[in-house]
């Protein structure tokens, strides 16, 4: 039973809950491990309060077979397809709070952005469909079932994309551990985008280029970049600091 462009391959406890809870009877189906367990019986219980009908069981190697080699915790889910925002729906939203990833291709690095994004400040997560992390099971399994309430973007090109929302008005500040001003010192009301680069280049030339400011998030120097997704949280939360401090 492969994934198709109609079902999405979704696994792990915590991501197949989140995908019953949003998704309920419109989820296509859910396997469960035959082997008994409380946690495999709750999630199976949840899936038929939720209006589930067709669960079933099955044996672990069968179960690992169509994970593909994801840790599946005993239960996968067949999702409907995730619905990706088109760019100009976030230049509509005035309240833009965004982060963009400038080719991160760890899933579990894009996962884990995607649940800081969520999590933190319900912010959009937008990236270039090359060199970037697929969107698969494992990076579903790394959100925690974030990916289920996310605001996505995939663009063509990244650095178009940013060109584009600049020139309507959205403040477009890139992440570097070396930057001398501090994000913290920047004016952040309005409608922003973060940029967050590879942990292993950071934010290449031509990202940079179109970033009206570039900045930092420590002062101490004592560490020289963060991971992905706790920079983007960190910059989130200093982000939504600001603008309660400002009313805005």
């Amino acid at each position: 039973m492969p994934p198709s462009d109609r079902v999405r391959l979704v696994v792990g406890l915590q991501p197949v809950r989140e995908a019953i809870r949003v998704h309920q009877g419109k989820l296509d189906s859910l396997l469960v491990d035959v082997r008994q367990s409380p946690r495999l019986e709750a999630v199976a219980r949840f899936a038929r309060d939720q209006g589930v009908t067709n669960i079933r069981r099955l044996a672990a190697h069968e179960m690992d077979r169509i994970s593909g080699g994801v840790q599946h915790q005993g239960v996968i889910a067949f999702a409907p397809p995730l619905q990706l925002l088109d760019l100009e729906e976030l230049i509509a939203d005035k309240n833009l709070i965004a982060v963009a990833l400038d080719e991160i291709q760890d899933p579990q690095n894009f996962g884990a952005v995607v649940r800081s994004a969520v999590a933190i400040a319900g912010a959009a997560v937008i990236w270039g469909e090359h060199a970037s992390a697929p969107l698969s099971p494992a990076m579903f399994r790394s959100s925690a079932g974030a990916i289920e309430q996310a605001r996505l973007c995939r663009v063509r090109s990244l650095r178009d994309a940013l060109q584009r929302l600049s020139e309507a008005g959205v403040l477009v500040i890139g992440l570097d551990a070396h930057a001398p001003e501090a994000l913290h010192k920047l004016p952040l009301d309005g409608p922003l985008v973060l940029v967050v680069g590879s942990e292993h280049s950071g934010l290449n030339r031509g990202i940079r280029a179109c970033c009206q400011s570039v900045a930092g998030l420590l002062s101490s120097g004592t560490l020289d970049s963060l991971n992905a997704s706790v920079a983007a949280g960190i910059a989130l939360h200093t982000v939504l600091v600001s603008r309660d401090n400002t009313g805005t």
